[in-house]
């Protein structure tokens, strides 16, 4: 039912500024509007597209385009009581029942009753067009981008074919139990995303402070937690849902290697990505420095941009299926960052459009991990991640991403391939290596034609002392990653033969007019 002076899992204020235009998921009313508020509660409850329900906000006015006015024109006093009787007379007319979350809020001074309707566990919802009519007529209600329309033909159809089909995420566990939630890692989220809530939690038990952040319900005799709540709010959520963790794999020797070194990490969600994400950045990004002869300016570049690492682990997190028992997998080597997860992507999207950035999912896997890290501003949903993946490789001057899944769907994979001007340190990944285009290096890049022996290049520089040639002119080509072995594990081998790398290959394009000496370039 709904239930006066809740506290908002949400500040409020954030709320309104940050989401700034009308939406699919906030809608603004100057005041007390019953009929076409029931019928945006009903359109929430149905939340059609998964996208987590939505904020109903009386008292707040907006202009022309949508975006909130302020000092908001709030409510009287008076009439805050009268709108709390009529929501709970008016939501017991949709079928089934369904009541929101219920809060008044002071912004700027002003009154506002903010409504959060998550979505139903018991969809598809149906209200009155009119609940103040005498003769009422039930239709049902969607959100169609900032309006609540209704659902007519095939969108009623596929509406109906909903029924029952709660997202896996956000599913009662009857498997668990409400104290199987964590109140303190409750608390940190709403200290996290400012909420007023946070000031009382303290005083809740963790099954009410968990009804508050709708990540508990059921009967008030065996209340149940959602799938959700484990997820963030347990310390050890692969209790309940074994592969919840990430294992990041680094492959000094490539992945054809025979050495690799693993790294597991489990827990809450948010803490486990994070964890996850500063380990990498940590251990495997590098930058180099370029610098040039005949400008100031250095050139930086890195080997894997971070902001795209950063999407393309939140997205493995958030749309892998939690009813799958395989981790998400991070593979690392010098020359790629491989994530994969479980399953892929949903089958009404093109890889066409995907590769492109332009796939939009139809309805998504996890409606409440995505609000979750919404709130704690780790994504921003609504199909921007492989977008900024694109743009951030981009950014970096990086090859385009490649995007991978199978045609049963049961997996997907993003590459990002490093960066061909970054170098590869030769110890560990966060050593320094610092290094310049000699002329003597550059006059070996200048004779490499394929792959050529030891001898070979030697001859073809006219060079006769082996010790000489090597401490010169070959080991530094090989550690500056202009010059490789075919044979990297067999360094002695008799077949052993050297080739220009991606590296080389530019920097020689880059120094065509032939110049003696290069920019010297470093990556720490």
């Amino acid at each position: 039912m709904v239930i006066a002076n809740n506290k908002l899992p949400i500040n409020l204020e954030d709320l309104l500024r940050q989401r700034t235009v009308e939406g699919e998921r906030i809608e603004y009313k100057t005041g007390w509007n019953p009929d076409a508020i029931i019928r945006t509660l009903c359109a929430f409850a149905n939340d059609f597209e998964n996208l987590g329900g939505g904020y109903v906000v009386i008292g707040q006015n907006c202009n022309a385009d949508g975006q909130p006015v302020f000092p908001p024109v709030g409510l009287p006093d008076n009439q805050l009581d009268k709108i709390q009787l009529g929501l709970l007379a008016y939501c017991q007319l949709i079928q089934p029942p369904y009541f929101p979350m219920l809060s008044v809020e002071q912004v700027e001074g002003r009154n506002l009753i903010v409504l959060w309707a998550p979505g139903g566990q018991t969809r598809p919802y149906k209200a009155p067009e009119a609940v103040t009519a005498n003769k009422k007529i039930w239709r049902y209600y969607i959100r169609r981008y900032s309006s609540t329309v209704e659902a007519k033909g095939d969108t009623e159809q596929e509406l109906l074919s909903l029924a029952a089909k709660v997202p896996f995420d956000d599913r009662f566990n009857q498997t668990a139990c409400a104290e199987d939630l964590s109140k303190p890692l409750m608390q940190g989220f709403l200290e996290e995303v400012d909420s007023a809530l946070a000031a009382d939690a303290p005083k809740l038990s963790a099954e009410a402070l968990g009804r508050q952040m709708s990540v508990a319900g059921g009967p008030v005799e065996s209340p149940w937690p959602k799938n959700v709540g484990l997820l963030f709010f347990n310390e050890t959520p692969d209790k309940f849902f074994p592969g919840v963790q990430i294992d990041v794999v680094w492959f000094p020797e490539g992945a054809g290697g025979n050495r690799f070194d693993e790294k597991i990490f489990r827990g809450p969600l948010a803490r486990m990505t994070r964890e996850a994400l500063s380990y990498i950045q940590r251990n495997y990004l590098h930058e180099t420095v370029i610098k040039h002869p005949d400008r100031a300016e250095a050139t930086r570049i890195w080997n894997f941009p971070f902001s795209a690492i950063e999407e393309a682990v939140v997205n493995a997190v958030y749309h892998r299926s939690y009813e799958e028992r395989e981790p998400i997998e991070v593979r690392i080597s010098h020359d790629e960052f491989v994530v994969a997860s479980y399953p892929g992507p949903d089958r009404s999207i093109r890889m066409e459009d995907l590769r492109v950035g332009r796939a939009v999912s139809r309805r998504y896997r996890n409606r409440r991990i995505g609000e979750f890290f919404k709130e704690l501003e780790m994504t921003e949903g609504r199909s921007t991640g492989i977008p900024k993946i694109l743009k951030e490789m981009a950014a970096n001057g990086s090859p385009a991403p490649l995007f991978e899944t199978d045609d049963d769907r049961l997996s997907f994979v993003i590459r990002l391939p490093r960066h061909p001007l970054s170098l590869v340190p030769t110890g560990e990944v966060t050593g320094e290596v610092t290094g310049e285009v000699t002329g003597e290096v550059e006059r070996l890049l200048r004779v490499v034609v394929g792959e050529m022996s030891r001898q070979q290049l030697q001859e073809a520089l006219t060079l006769k002392h082996e010790d000489h040639f090597r401490k010169t002119y070959l080991l530094p080509a090989l550690g500056l990653s202009v010059l490789e072995m075919t044979l990297p594990e067999k360094p002695r081998s008799s077949k052993q033969r050297y080739r220009l790398t991606a590296v080389g290959r530019q920097w020689l394009q880059a120094h065509s007019d032939g110049a003696q000496g290069g920019p010297a370039l470093k990556s720490s």
